[in-house]
C-alpha cells in the first residue's frame, strides 16, 4: 500500500510577498555597486562605500528576523487553520 497525501499548491499571500522582499532587498542592495561605489558622504572619516556596506550588515540582520517571524507566524495560523498543532 502506498501512502497518498493530497498535496497543496503554494500560496502566495501578501505575508509570503513581504518575506521575500525582506530577504531579496539585501541582495539587490549588495549586487548594484553603481549605487554606493563612491567616497562620499564621508561619515566619520569612513567612505561612504565601507559605510554603506557595514550598514546593509545590519539592515539584513533585521530583515531576515522579521521574515523568520513572518514566516513562523505564518505556519502557525495554516497550522490551526488546517486543525492541526503549529511546529
Amino acid at each position: 500500500m502506498s501512502d497518498v497525501r493530497e498535496t497543496e499548491p503554494p500560496v502566495v499571500t501578501p505575508v509570503r510577498v513581504v518575506i521575500a522582499v525582506c530577504l531579496v532587498a539585501p541582495f539587490v542592495a549588495m549586487l548594484w555597486v553603481g549605487s554606493y561605489a563612491k567616497t562620499d558622504p564621508a561619515f566619520i572619516g569612513i567612505p561612504f562605500f565601507y559605510w554603506y556596506q557595514m550598514a546593509w550588515v545590519l539592515i539584513s540582520t533585521a530583515l531576515t528576523m522579521t521574515a523568520y517571524r513572518l514566516w513562523q507566524r505564518d505556519q502557525s495560523a495554516r497550522a490551526t487553520a488546517k486543525g492541526g498543532a503549529a511546529k
